[in-house]
């Protein structure tokens, strides 16, 4: 796993391996980040179930201009801080060593531009993080959330109850990534 492009471009990145973890591969994140190219120079983003950060530190080496990440794994938040060490960016970088319910509740003075939702799949919270997130009003006007998944119809049966527009499906093998904003 490495970063693909920005100031970091060709930084390799430390990884967790385990059952648990999933990390996004390089081909979904250069597309993704092909996608969302232009929301993010200067963008405030929000890296949820951030594993060891490879979504969030790719955001902030094409131009975002600060990364909070969240994960509850105190392995994942060391291997992330040692990724942000390497790429350094631990000064565009806030950590919360929380579960997502208990971060998105202490952001709530906060506003993303960018949200990557990339939890554990089989633990179905996707969109209950969606609903969090608009709970406490940390999505920016004009923001875009990214939600990574292998359960589309799951997801997006449960996305129709819920405020946003999903303008976007890209698939890449069994993963999807559902790309989700204010109503328009």
């Amino acid at each position: 796993m490495r970063v693909i492009s920005g100031t970091a471009r060709g930084t390799k990145l430390n990884s967790i391996e385990s059952i648990s973890t999933r990390p996004t591969l390089d081909r979904v994140k250069e597309a993704l980040f092909n996608i969302i190219q232009t929301h993010l120079q200067n963008s405030n983003v929000l890296d949820l179930f951030a594993g060891s950060g490879a979504l969030g530190i790719e955001a902030l080496s094409r131009g975002a201009k600060h990364c909070t990440f969240c994960d509850k794994s105190h392995e994942s938040i060391k291997m992330l801080k040692q990724n942000l060490q390497k790429t350094k960016f631990e000064n565009k970088a806030t950590i919360f060593i929380k579960d997502y319910k208990k971060c998105i509740s202490s952001l709530e003075k906060n506003k993303f531009d960018i949200i990557f939702i990339d939890p554990p799949y089989k633990l179905d919270i996707a969109v209950n993080s969606i609903k969090l997130i608009l709970e406490y009003n940390i999505f920016a006007k004009d923001g875009i959330i990214i939600l990574e998944t292998d359960e589309e119809e799951r997801e997006m049966r449960e996305l129709e109850n819920i405020n946003l527009e999903v303008y976007d499906v890209r698939k890449y093998g069994r993963v999807k990534l559902i790309f989700l904003r204010e109503r328009g």
